[in-house]
């Protein structure tokens, strides 16, 4: 039995630290197989070319270092629930006593086994609530790999359109530059004075000044993404043009505003924090019932004298009937209460506004690709006529200028228009992983 016993019992194994860090050098050494969920079927994303902005999110999730405590995190809701579920033990108790003296004839022995019989009177209502709890952390924990992607789709994002500006500005540099040596060429052979030479010299300034910001910008960007995939912050790789989906038309917003509550993670674990407070209040309800313990004993005194019978140890409910615990209990789950309608509500506006200016900055951003084409024409015209002789190389300039400048602000607006993409995707549920991507991997080391 003892054998059986010790079989059954946790052993210590050490877990000792890592001594260097574990950050990968480039994309294949990264998680990159997505597991199996509820529907739909295990996937590898291919790291072996330029990423889509929703691998990017993927790849976070799978390998963000600050991800990594996930599992342990469930492990131990999950551990929390299998510590409600289980029953406390009997206790029992063994006496002997020698016959030392005296008119007796034999020791006396006494047996007893009892078994709190409070705790089987709250013993669902307490399951239930460590249920929902660790159902919660789940929720919860989804809910922050969606900030994760999130955070490194939007980044994502902004590093391909760094990439963009950072060559718009380049040529602008270089047309500047062609435009200042033509200029002093006419300054040395006195067609212009040096006043002609000003605005120019500014505006190669302004130019280098913005140049010389857009790629520090770009080097933090691919820095935070490199953290966010757990690689080197030296890895570089090609990121496609982002393709999001076209906003939702104002119908579509608010049929998706209304089924937010079944949808999105962070108020399913409100919703769930609720549910296991409310169990807390049935449980410090019936935490009323007076502590109980009940049993039986048996027992052998010196004369040879055998007695068995029940035995039962309770309360007496004059001081304490449990009000604490349930006035605690009671004002925990009216804070979350206020809590899950405060975020209800302002999810909803979140959305809705976020609607708002998708759909201005959308338009903004159409109109301004519109006005970049035909920039780009009048461009191509200008080259056209400098090669006829018609328009000087100052004027060829400012034609190919004016385009850059309408192509920059193009840009700039879709950049916009993506990044708010992307947060109205998140805001209303769509678009990310249903389910913990999260390998099991059982009991914690």
């Amino acid at each position: 039995m003892l054998a059986l016993l010790a079989v059954a019992c946790a052993v210590y194994h050490p877990l000792p630290l890592p001594v260097h860090s574990e950050l990968a050098h480039d994309l294949g050494a990264l998680r990159s197989e997505v597991p199996a969920g509820a529907h739909s079927p295990a996937q590898r994303i291919d790291v072996h070319g330029p990423l889509d902005l929703y691998s990017v999110g993927l790849l976070a999730i799978l390998n963000d270092p600050e991800l990594r405590a996930q599992p342990g995190e469930l492990a131990a809701a999950r551990a929390d629930l299998l510590q409600a579920s289980l029953l406390p033990n009997p206790s029992a108790s063994v006496g002997w006593a020698a016959l030392l003296g005296g008119p007796g004839t034999t020791s006396a022995w006494s047996v007893s086994i009892t078994e709190d019989v409070a705790a089987l009177v709250t013993y669902r209502p307490r399951v239930r609530a460590a249920r929902a709890a660790r159902e919660q952390v789940s929720a919860q924990l989804l809910w922050e790999q969606w900030q994760v992607a999130q955070k490194a789709r939007l980044t994502a994002l902004d590093l391909y359109w760094d990439g963009e500006l950072v060559g718009l500005t380049e040529q602008q540099r270089e047309l500047t530059a062609r435009e200042l040596d033509a200029v002093r060429r006419q300054v040395a052979v006195h067609n212009l004075d040096d006043s002609a030479l000003a605005p120019l010299l500014a505006a190669q300034a302004g130019i280098e000044q913005a140049l010389a910001a857009l790629r520090l910008a770009q080097l933090t960007d691919w820095q935070s993404l490199d953290a966010l995939l757990g690689l080197a912050p030296d890895v570089r790789f090609g990121i496609l043009r982002p393709q999001l989906p076209a906003p939702p038309a104002a119908a579509d917003l608010e049929a998706l505003i209304d089924s937010l509550p079944q949808r999105r993670p962070d108020l399913l674990a409100l919703q769930l924090g609720y549910r296991s407070a409310d169990e807390n209040v049935r449980a410090a309800i019936a935490g009323q019932f007076p502590a109980m313990v009940l049993g039986g004993s048996w027992a052998q005194d010196t004369t040879d004298i055998r007695s068995g019978g029940p035995v039962a140890t309770f309360d007496l409910p004059l001081f304490n009937r449990n009000q604490g615990q349930v006035a605690q209990t009671r004002a925990t789950r009216w804070v979350l209460h206020e809590q899950y309608t405060a975020r209800l509500g302002s999810t909803a506006s979140e959305a809705r506004g976020l609607g708002a200016q998708l759909r201005r900055v959308s338009t903004d951003a159409l109109a301004a690709r519109s006005a970049a084409d035909a920039a780009d024409t009048l461009a191509r015209e200008a080259s056209n006529a400098f090669s006829r002789g018609n328009i000087d190389t100052r004027a060829l300039a400012d034609f190919q200028t004016a385009a850059l400048q309408r192509r920059v602000e193009a840009d700039t607006l879709e950049r916009s228009s993506g990044e708010l993409e992307i947060t109205l995707a998140v805001a209303l549920g769509t678009g990310l992983p249903q389910a913990l991507l999260l390998a099991d991997n059982g009991t914690p080391p």
